[in-house]
Protein backbone atom coordinates (compact mmCIF):
# COMPACT_ATOMS: atom_id res chain seq x y z
CA UNK A 1 0.00 0.00 0.00
CA UNK A 2 2.82 2.40 0.90
CA UNK A 3 4.53 1.65 -2.41
CA UNK A 4 1.30 2.39 -4.26
CA UNK A 5 0.89 5.73 -2.49
CA UNK A 6 4.52 6.62 -3.16
CA UNK A 7 4.14 5.78 -6.84
CA UNK A 8 0.91 7.77 -7.09
CA UNK A 9 2.57 10.77 -5.43
CA UNK A 10 5.56 10.54 -7.76
CA UNK A 11 3.36 10.43 -10.85
CA UNK A 12 1.19 13.32 -9.64
CA UNK A 13 4.22 15.44 -8.73
CA UNK A 14 5.83 14.81 -12.12
CA UNK A 15 2.61 15.80 -13.86
CA UNK A 16 2.12 19.04 -11.95
CA UNK A 17 5.78 19.99 -11.51
CA UNK A 18 5.52 22.78 -14.14
CA UNK A 19 2.49 24.23 -12.32
CA UNK A 20 4.24 24.14 -8.95
CA UNK A 21 7.37 25.68 -10.45
CA UNK A 22 5.43 28.63 -11.84
CA UNK A 23 3.60 29.20 -8.54
CA UNK A 24 6.96 29.32 -6.75
CA UNK A 25 8.20 31.73 -9.41
CA UNK A 26 5.30 34.10 -8.78
CA UNK A 27 5.90 33.95 -5.02
CA UNK A 28 9.51 34.95 -5.67
CA UNK A 29 8.40 37.84 -7.87
CA UNK A 30 5.82 39.02 -5.33
CA UNK A 31 8.55 39.29 -2.70
CA UNK A 32 10.75 41.06 -5.23
CA UNK A 33 8.18 43.84 -5.75
CA UNK A 34 8.47 45.00 -2.15
CA UNK A 35 12.18 44.63 -1.50
CA UNK A 36 13.10 46.45 -4.72
CA UNK A 37 10.72 49.30 -3.90
CA UNK A 38 12.26 49.59 -0.44
CA UNK A 39 15.72 49.67 -1.99
CA UNK A 40 14.71 52.24 -4.63
CA UNK A 41 13.26 54.41 -1.87
CA UNK A 42 16.69 54.40 -0.27
CA UNK A 43 18.42 55.59 -3.40
CA UNK A 44 19.30 52.52 -5.48
CA UNK A 45 19.24 53.41 -9.18
CA UNK A 46 17.04 50.96 -11.19
CA UNK A 47 19.52 50.67 -14.09
CA UNK A 48 22.46 50.07 -11.75
CA UNK A 49 20.33 47.48 -9.95
CA UNK A 50 19.50 45.62 -13.18
CA UNK A 51 23.17 45.64 -14.20
CA UNK A 52 24.43 44.19 -10.91
CA UNK A 53 21.54 41.74 -10.74
CA UNK A 54 22.20 40.12 -14.11
CA UNK A 55 25.98 40.16 -13.80
CA UNK A 56 25.65 38.32 -10.48
CA UNK A 57 23.16 35.86 -11.99
CA UNK A 58 25.51 35.20 -14.91
CA UNK A 59 28.47 34.56 -12.57
CA UNK A 60 26.42 32.15 -10.45
CA UNK A 61 24.74 30.22 -13.28
CA UNK A 62 27.71 29.91 -15.68
CA UNK A 63 29.67 27.25 -13.72
CA UNK A 64 26.53 25.08 -13.34
CA UNK A 65 25.73 25.45 -17.03
CA UNK A 66 29.29 24.63 -18.08
CA UNK A 67 29.65 21.43 -16.07
CA UNK A 68 26.07 20.08 -16.04
CA UNK A 69 25.34 20.65 -19.75
CA UNK A 70 28.84 20.16 -21.10
CA UNK A 71 27.81 17.15 -23.21
CA UNK A 72 24.22 18.08 -24.03
CA UNK A 73 24.22 21.72 -25.12
CA UNK A 74 24.32 22.52 -28.85
CA UNK A 75 27.35 24.12 -30.47
CA UNK A 76 27.35 27.92 -30.33
CA UNK A 77 27.36 29.54 -33.76
CA UNK A 78 27.55 33.20 -34.79
CA UNK A 79 23.91 33.19 -35.95
CA UNK A 80 22.77 31.66 -32.65
CA UNK A 81 24.86 34.12 -30.64
CA UNK A 82 23.27 37.05 -32.49
CA UNK A 83 19.82 35.65 -31.65
CA UNK A 84 20.83 35.38 -27.98
CA UNK A 85 22.15 38.94 -28.16
CA UNK A 86 18.80 40.16 -29.51
CA UNK A 87 16.91 38.10 -26.92
CA UNK A 88 18.93 39.68 -24.10
CA UNK A 89 18.62 43.16 -25.59
CA UNK A 90 14.83 42.98 -25.74
CA UNK A 91 14.44 41.11 -22.46
CA UNK A 92 17.02 42.70 -20.17
CA UNK A 93 18.19 45.85 -21.96
CA UNK A 94 14.67 47.10 -22.68
CA UNK A 95 12.01 45.12 -20.80
CA UNK A 96 13.59 44.73 -17.37
CA UNK A 97 15.05 48.24 -17.31
CA UNK A 98 11.71 49.82 -18.27
CA UNK A 99 9.89 47.58 -15.81
CA UNK A 100 11.93 48.57 -12.76
CA UNK A 101 12.09 52.19 -13.82
CA UNK A 102 8.26 52.18 -13.85
CA UNK A 103 8.29 50.67 -10.33
CA UNK A 104 10.43 53.60 -9.17
CA UNK A 105 7.84 56.12 -10.43
CA UNK A 106 4.64 54.28 -9.40
CA UNK A 107 3.96 51.51 -6.85
CA UNK A 108 4.23 47.70 -6.59
CA UNK A 109 0.45 47.18 -6.72
CA UNK A 110 0.08 49.29 -9.87
CA UNK A 111 3.00 47.66 -11.68
CA UNK A 112 1.85 44.16 -10.71
CA UNK A 113 -1.65 44.92 -12.03
CA UNK A 114 -0.46 46.32 -15.36
CA UNK A 115 2.01 43.46 -15.75
CA UNK A 116 -0.86 40.97 -15.94
CA UNK A 117 -1.69 42.13 -19.45
CA UNK A 118 1.45 40.25 -20.53
CA UNK A 119 -0.42 36.93 -20.46
CA UNK A 120 -3.15 38.18 -22.82
CA UNK A 121 -0.60 39.83 -25.13
CA UNK A 122 1.47 36.65 -25.23
CA UNK A 123 -1.62 34.59 -26.02
CA UNK A 124 -2.60 36.90 -28.89
CA UNK A 125 0.92 36.97 -30.38
CA UNK A 126 1.20 33.17 -30.06
CA UNK A 127 -2.07 32.74 -31.97
CA UNK A 128 -0.93 35.16 -34.72
CA UNK A 129 2.37 33.26 -35.09
CA UNK A 130 0.50 29.91 -34.92
CA UNK A 131 2.45 28.82 -31.87
CA UNK A 132 -0.85 28.34 -30.04
CA UNK A 133 -3.73 26.49 -31.68
CA UNK A 134 -7.24 27.62 -30.78
CA UNK A 135 -10.19 25.70 -32.21
CA UNK A 136 -13.43 27.44 -31.25
CA UNK A 137 -15.41 24.38 -32.34
CA UNK A 138 -14.45 22.37 -29.26
CA UNK A 139 -14.37 22.87 -25.52
CA UNK A 140 -10.58 23.04 -25.36
CA UNK A 141 -10.32 26.10 -27.56
CA UNK A 142 -13.28 27.83 -25.93
CA UNK A 143 -11.77 27.22 -22.47
CA UNK A 144 -8.47 28.83 -23.45
CA UNK A 145 -10.20 31.90 -24.87
CA UNK A 146 -12.53 32.23 -21.89
CA UNK A 147 -9.64 31.71 -19.49
CA UNK A 148 -7.63 34.51 -21.04
CA UNK A 149 -10.60 36.91 -21.10
CA UNK A 150 -11.57 36.00 -17.52
CA UNK A 151 -8.05 36.57 -16.20
CA UNK A 152 -7.90 39.93 -17.95
CA UNK A 153 -11.29 40.81 -16.43
CA UNK A 154 -9.97 39.91 -12.99
CA UNK A 155 -6.90 42.10 -13.44
CA UNK A 156 -9.11 44.96 -14.63
CA UNK A 157 -11.30 44.53 -11.55
CA UNK A 158 -8.28 44.74 -9.24
CA UNK A 159 -7.00 47.84 -11.04
CA UNK A 160 -10.20 49.86 -11.51
CA UNK A 161 -12.61 48.72 -8.78
CA UNK A 162 -11.86 49.19 -5.08
CA UNK A 163 -15.04 48.70 -3.11
CA UNK A 164 -15.03 48.69 0.68
CA UNK A 165 -11.79 48.35 2.63
CA UNK A 166 -11.26 45.23 4.73
CA UNK A 167 -10.69 45.97 8.41
CA UNK A 168 -7.22 44.99 9.65
CA UNK A 169 -7.11 42.59 12.60
CA UNK A 170 -3.61 43.57 13.76
CA UNK A 171 -0.97 46.22 13.25
CA UNK A 172 1.45 45.86 10.37
CA UNK A 173 4.76 44.22 11.43
CA UNK A 174 6.71 46.09 8.72
CA UNK A 175 6.36 49.72 7.70
CA UNK A 176 7.64 50.52 4.22
CA UNK A 177 8.59 54.17 3.98
CA UNK A 178 7.63 55.77 0.68
CA UNK A 179 9.32 58.94 -0.46
CA UNK A 180 7.22 61.38 -2.47
CA UNK A 181 10.30 62.50 -4.38
CA UNK A 182 10.62 58.98 -5.78
CA UNK A 183 7.01 58.47 -6.91
CA UNK A 184 6.87 61.81 -8.67
CA UNK A 185 5.85 60.96 -12.21
CA UNK A 186 2.95 58.55 -12.62
CA UNK A 187 2.51 59.41 -16.30
CA UNK A 188 6.09 58.49 -17.08
CA UNK A 189 5.84 55.39 -14.91
CA UNK A 190 2.61 54.28 -16.60
CA UNK A 191 4.10 54.64 -20.09
CA UNK A 192 7.18 52.67 -19.06
CA UNK A 193 5.01 49.95 -17.48
CA UNK A 194 2.84 49.51 -20.60
CA UNK A 195 5.89 49.52 -22.90
CA UNK A 196 7.60 46.88 -20.74
CA UNK A 197 4.49 44.66 -20.91
CA UNK A 198 4.48 44.74 -24.71
CA UNK A 199 8.19 43.96 -24.96
CA UNK A 200 7.83 41.29 -22.25
CA UNK A 201 5.21 39.43 -24.31
CA UNK A 202 7.54 39.56 -27.33
CA UNK A 203 10.35 38.33 -25.08
CA UNK A 204 8.33 35.27 -24.02
CA UNK A 205 7.68 34.36 -27.65
CA UNK A 206 11.36 34.80 -28.55
CA UNK A 207 12.38 32.56 -25.65
CA UNK A 208 10.16 29.77 -26.95
CA UNK A 209 11.61 30.11 -30.47
CA UNK A 210 15.24 30.05 -29.30
CA UNK A 211 14.60 27.16 -26.93
CA UNK A 212 13.86 24.98 -29.96
CA UNK A 213 17.29 25.82 -31.40
CA UNK A 214 19.16 25.84 -28.09
CA UNK A 215 17.31 23.50 -25.67
CA UNK A 216 19.94 23.65 -22.89
CA UNK A 217 18.01 25.66 -20.28
CA UNK A 218 20.90 26.23 -17.85
CA UNK A 219 23.24 27.43 -20.58
CA UNK A 220 20.55 29.62 -22.10
CA UNK A 221 19.92 31.20 -18.69
CA UNK A 222 23.64 31.84 -18.19
CA UNK A 223 24.09 33.33 -21.67
CA UNK A 224 21.09 35.62 -21.29
CA UNK A 225 22.24 36.79 -17.84
CA UNK A 226 25.81 37.51 -18.97
CA UNK A 227 24.87 39.25 -22.23
CA UNK A 228 21.98 41.11 -20.60
CA UNK A 229 24.19 42.27 -17.75
CA UNK A 230 26.79 43.61 -20.16
CA UNK A 231 24.15 45.40 -22.26
CA UNK A 232 22.53 46.90 -19.18
CA UNK A 233 25.95 48.09 -17.95
CA UNK A 234 26.52 50.06 -21.16
CA UNK A 235 23.01 51.48 -20.93
CA UNK A 236 23.38 52.39 -17.24
CA UNK A 237 26.74 54.12 -17.72
CA UNK A 238 25.16 56.55 -20.17
CA UNK A 239 22.33 57.36 -17.76
CA UNK A 240 24.15 57.29 -14.45
CA UNK A 241 27.53 59.04 -14.26
CA UNK A 242 27.82 59.46 -10.47
CA UNK A 243 30.33 56.99 -9.00
CA UNK A 244 28.40 56.96 -5.72
CA UNK A 245 25.38 55.44 -7.50
CA UNK A 246 27.50 52.37 -8.31
CA UNK A 247 28.74 51.94 -4.75
CA UNK A 248 26.98 49.12 -2.90
CA UNK A 249 27.48 48.73 0.84
CA UNK A 250 28.22 45.14 1.79
CA UNK A 251 25.34 43.54 3.75
CA UNK A 252 23.20 46.66 3.29
CA UNK A 253 19.69 46.58 1.85
CA UNK A 254 20.97 47.20 -1.71
CA UNK A 255 23.36 44.27 -1.37
CA UNK A 256 20.67 41.84 -0.23
CA UNK A 257 18.16 42.99 -2.88
CA UNK A 258 20.71 42.48 -5.65
CA UNK A 259 21.76 39.10 -4.20
CA UNK A 260 18.17 37.84 -3.89
CA UNK A 261 17.03 39.04 -7.30
CA UNK A 262 20.23 37.90 -9.03
CA UNK A 263 20.50 34.39 -7.62
CA UNK A 264 16.81 33.57 -7.05
CA UNK A 265 14.90 35.53 -9.72
CA UNK A 266 17.37 35.90 -12.61
CA UNK A 267 19.07 32.59 -11.87
CA UNK A 268 16.91 29.83 -10.44
CA UNK A 269 13.50 31.23 -11.42
CA UNK A 270 14.67 32.10 -14.95
CA UNK A 271 15.90 28.51 -15.37
CA UNK A 272 12.56 27.16 -14.12
CA UNK A 273 10.71 29.36 -16.58
CA UNK A 274 12.83 28.13 -19.48
CA UNK A 275 12.20 24.55 -18.38
CA UNK A 276 8.44 25.12 -18.10
CA UNK A 277 8.40 26.90 -21.45
CA UNK A 278 10.05 23.92 -23.10
CA UNK A 279 7.48 21.60 -21.51
CA UNK A 280 4.33 23.69 -21.88
CA UNK A 281 4.98 26.70 -24.14
CA UNK A 282 5.11 30.50 -23.65
CA UNK A 283 1.38 30.99 -22.98
CA UNK A 284 1.50 28.55 -20.05
CA UNK A 285 4.38 30.48 -18.45
CA UNK A 286 2.83 33.91 -18.97
CA UNK A 287 -0.62 32.92 -17.66
CA UNK A 288 0.70 32.50 -14.11
CA UNK A 289 1.64 36.19 -13.92
CA UNK A 290 -1.78 37.27 -12.47
CA UNK A 291 -1.02 35.24 -9.34
CA UNK A 292 1.69 37.77 -8.48
CA UNK A 293 -0.91 40.54 -8.35
CA UNK A 294 -3.01 38.58 -5.86
CA UNK A 295 0.06 37.77 -3.76
CA UNK A 296 1.24 41.39 -3.77
CA UNK A 297 -2.17 42.58 -2.53
CA UNK A 298 -2.27 39.94 0.23
CA UNK A 299 1.32 40.56 1.36
CA UNK A 300 0.75 44.32 1.34
CA UNK A 301 -2.29 43.84 3.59
CA UNK A 302 -0.89 41.36 6.13
CA UNK A 303 2.75 42.50 6.30
CA UNK A 304 2.89 46.16 5.28
CA UNK A 305 -0.49 47.22 6.64
CA UNK A 306 -1.83 48.53 3.32
CA UNK A 307 -5.58 48.56 2.78
CA UNK A 308 -7.14 45.52 1.15
CA UNK A 309 -10.29 46.23 -0.81
CA UNK A 310 -13.20 44.04 -1.82
CA UNK A 311 -12.28 44.69 -5.47
CA UNK A 312 -8.87 43.09 -4.94
CA UNK A 313 -10.42 39.97 -3.42
CA UNK A 314 -13.09 39.71 -6.12
CA UNK A 315 -10.54 40.31 -8.88
CA UNK A 316 -8.20 37.71 -7.38
CA UNK A 317 -10.93 35.07 -7.42
CA UNK A 318 -11.77 35.90 -11.05
CA UNK A 319 -8.07 35.69 -11.99
CA UNK A 320 -7.76 32.21 -10.46
CA UNK A 321 -10.91 31.02 -12.27
CA UNK A 322 -9.51 32.30 -15.57
CA UNK A 323 -6.17 30.62 -14.93
CA UNK A 324 -7.87 27.31 -14.23
CA UNK A 325 -9.92 27.53 -17.44
CA UNK A 326 -6.84 28.18 -19.54
CA UNK A 327 -4.83 25.40 -17.89
CA UNK A 328 -7.76 23.02 -18.33
CA UNK A 329 -7.89 23.81 -22.04
CA UNK A 330 -4.15 23.40 -22.49
CA UNK A 331 -4.08 20.08 -20.62
CA UNK A 332 -6.87 18.77 -22.83
CA UNK A 333 -4.99 20.02 -25.89
CA UNK A 334 -1.86 18.13 -24.87
CA UNK A 335 -3.86 14.96 -24.21
CA UNK A 336 -5.51 15.26 -27.63
CA UNK A 337 -2.21 15.82 -29.45
CA UNK A 338 -0.51 12.99 -27.57
CA UNK A 339 -3.37 10.60 -28.42
CA UNK A 340 -3.14 11.61 -32.09
CA UNK A 341 0.60 10.96 -32.15
CA UNK A 342 0.17 7.56 -30.51
CA UNK A 343 -2.62 6.60 -32.89
CA UNK A 344 -0.70 7.69 -35.97
CA UNK A 345 2.32 5.63 -34.86
CA UNK A 346 0.15 2.47 -34.65
CA UNK A 347 -2.11 3.05 -37.62
CA UNK A 348 -0.28 4.98 -40.27
CA UNK A 349 -2.65 6.80 -42.55
CA UNK A 350 -5.73 6.30 -40.35
CA UNK A 351 -7.43 9.60 -39.41
CA UNK A 352 -8.38 9.89 -35.77
CA UNK A 353 -11.44 11.99 -35.01
CA UNK A 354 -12.06 13.92 -31.84
CA UNK A 355 -14.91 11.59 -30.92
CA UNK A 356 -12.50 8.62 -30.97
CA UNK A 357 -10.35 10.36 -28.38
CA UNK A 358 -13.08 11.22 -25.89
CA UNK A 359 -11.91 8.46 -23.57
CA UNK A 360 -8.31 9.74 -23.61
CA UNK A 361 -9.42 13.29 -22.88
CA UNK A 362 -11.64 12.22 -20.02
CA UNK A 363 -8.57 11.02 -18.13
CA UNK A 364 -7.27 14.59 -17.84
CA UNK A 365 -8.76 16.42 -14.84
Amino acid sequence: MNMAWAWAFKVTFARYKPHLSMVLAQISYAILYFITEASFNQGLNPHVYVTYRYILAGLVMSPFAYFLERKSRPKMTLALFLELFLLSLIGVGLTINMYFASLRYTSPTFVASVFNTVSSLTFIIAIILRMEVVDVRNRRGIAKILGTITSLAGVTTITLYKGSAIHRLWAAPIHLKRLSSIHENWVKGSILAVASCISWAIWFIMQAVILKKYPAQLSLTAWMDCIGGAQSAVFAVFLQHRPTAWSIKIFGIHFWVITYSGIICSGIVAFLQFWCMKQKGPVFVSMFAPLATVMVAVLAYFILGEKLYVGSILGGVIVIIGLYLLLWGKERDQAYIKAQEQSSSHWDGVKVTEEDLTLGESEVP
